[in-house]
Parts: C-alpha cells; sequence; structure tokens
C-alpha cells in the first residue's frame, strides 16, 4: 500500500466562545485555524483536504444574507495566507493541485475551492443534493454559500458515495466501512455524519502511521479526548445532535484507545503549523 506524505497549512481563522464549540467550555473567545491538509501521491499527485478561507469567501458574504454568516463567524485572513497563496512557498502553483478532498460545504472548508478549477473534487453526493435543495436563506443557516461551489462540480467531481467500498484496518474500531478514492487502499474516505449532511473524513498511511484526518466531527483534539462534545445548540443549529454524539463518542473511543491512529480535527490549535 502506497503511503502519503502530508503537511498541515492554516488558511485563515474564526473565533467563538470556548462553549459554543464544546460544552464544558470556558466563554473566553478563542481562534479556530482553518486547517487544510496538503497530501502527495507517489502517483496521483498532490490533493488537499478542505481549503480554508481565501478572498473568495469574503467576496461570497459580501451581500445579503450572505454577510450574516461573517458577522455571526468573524473571519481573520491576512495577506498571503490562503492556500493559493502559501502554495509557491512550497514550489507548488494551482495546476499542481490534482484533486481536492471536500469534508463539506461549509464555508470554512471550500472559501478557497475556486481556486482550483482543473482539480478533481471529491465530495460526497448527500451533500451536493442538500446544497442544491435549499434556499438561499436556509444555506446561510447551516453556513453554506453556493458561490463557492464550482458550477461544473458534476462534471469534474467524484462522490464518495460511488466509489469501491474498502475496509478499514482494526486500528480504527469502531469505525469500520470506507470508500477507495484511487483504488489502491492509499486513501480511504469515511462518513462521519451528524455535523453537516454528507460529511467525510479521510484516513491513510504515512510513515508507518494511520492518520485520520476529521474534519468537524470534532473541533478540538482536548475535547474529543474529554469527550466534550460541542452543546446541543451547535449541533442542532448545524446538523443533527444525536449522529453527530455517536460519530463524536465513536471518535472519543478511538482516542483514547491507544490504537496508534493521528486524529485531526480541522480547527484544532495543537495541530497549527
Amino acid at each position: 500500500m502506497p503511503e502519503l506524505g502530508w503537511r498541515i497549512l492554516e488558511a485563515g481563522f474564526c473565533r467563538h466562545p470556548e462553549f459554543s464549540t464544546r460544552r464544558d467550555g470556558r466563554w473566553k473567545v478563542c481562534e479556530y485555524p482553518a486547517l487544510v491538509t496538503l497530501l502527495e501521491h507517489p502517483t496521483f499527485g498532490h490533493m488537499l483536504f478542505d481549503t480554508g478561507y481565501s478572498h473568495h469567501f469574503m467576496t461570497a458574504t459580501d451581500p445579503f444574507p450572505e454577510r450574516v454568516y461573517r458577522c455571526v463567524t468573524p473571519v481573520n485572513l491576512g495577506q498571503g495566507q490562503s492556500v493559493l497563496e502559501q502554495l509557491p512557498h512550497l514550489g507548488l502553483s494551482a495546476a499542481d493541485i490534482r484533486h481536492v478532498f471536500v469534508s463539506h460545504f461549509h464555508g470554512d472548508h471550500v472559501g478557497g475551492l475556486p481556486d482550483f478549477p482543473h482539480a478533481r473534487i471529491f465530495c460526497a453526493q448527500e451533500a451536493w443534493a442538500d446544497l442544491n435543495a435549499r434556499s438561499r436563506v436556509s444555506r446561510v443557516r447551516v453556513g453554506l454559500l453556493a458561490a463557492l461551489c464550482p458550477p461544473d462540480i458534476l462534471t469534474r467531481g467524484t462522490f464518495l458515495e460511488t466509489l469501491p467500498a474498502a475496509a478499514l484496518p482494526p486500528e480504527f474500531a469502531p469505525f469500520t466501512a470506507a470508500r477507495d478514492l484511487f483504488g489502491d487502499g492509499s486513501a480511504l474516505a469515511v462518513p462521519l455524519p451528524g455535523h453537516a449532511a454528507g460529511h467525510w473524513g479521510l484516513a491513510f498511511r504515512s510513515k508507518g502511521k494511520w492518520v485520520f484526518l476529521l474534519g468537524d466531527a470534532a473541533w478540538s483534539s482536548a475535547a474529543l479526548r474529554a469527550g466534550s462534545p460541542p452543546p446541543r445548540l451547535t449541533t442542532a443549529w448545524l446538523g443533527d445532535t444525536q449522529v453527530y454524539r455517536d460519530t463524536f463518542d465513536a471518535l472519543h473511543r478511538l482516542a483514547v484507545g491507544n490504537s496508534g491512529v493521528v486524529l485531526v480535527p480541522a480547527h484544532c490549535q495543537e495541530f497549527r503549523p
């Protein structure tokens, strides 16, 4: 099985009171980085797991009602902080990104998606259908911004549900089912339901260890280890509370079970580069 290279980038951050992301949290306002993982497959090239914020997010949230998104979730994105602007420092360009894996369509995860117009997009059909079934106001209410989604996604996109089924190794218990992105077992998409429609994570092997990118199935490693999910107000606003907590509980058991799997939440300060 090929192993993947990976590194984490930060593409802006937002601010929330800690209690909004874990039910035992403080009133203190914390920074939540929009983490993006750059992966390199020895055969299939470079892939991004999510894209973080970019100037496209700012443009998409200029009009009303989309402006409400930016007001509720204050975003900080400095000059040179988008993934596109960081790539040249890594010896790469947008053309070198051959694939983008979208964990879900919330604006902080697809803010830079328009910067990669030639990349193959991996996303959930459930997520795409949910986005298109909603009105403009309904989208904003749950953090979706249609302007950030390429109109040709059906042409260059691959729905995760259509990929070959694969079994996760025993280290991932209680998670067992996955989908194989490249057909070689190197990158396995894992459903992590509850946070948003069609929310998926990604598992891969690197330097002899399994890495599990969680998206927003947890906001921080500390909350995951403590078994402290977000409060019901947050999870009910964005998704399904009971389903989210079932997923979170399974991840908590994985986190404290000494499995050796590296768990990476998408907004965790412990993984901030």
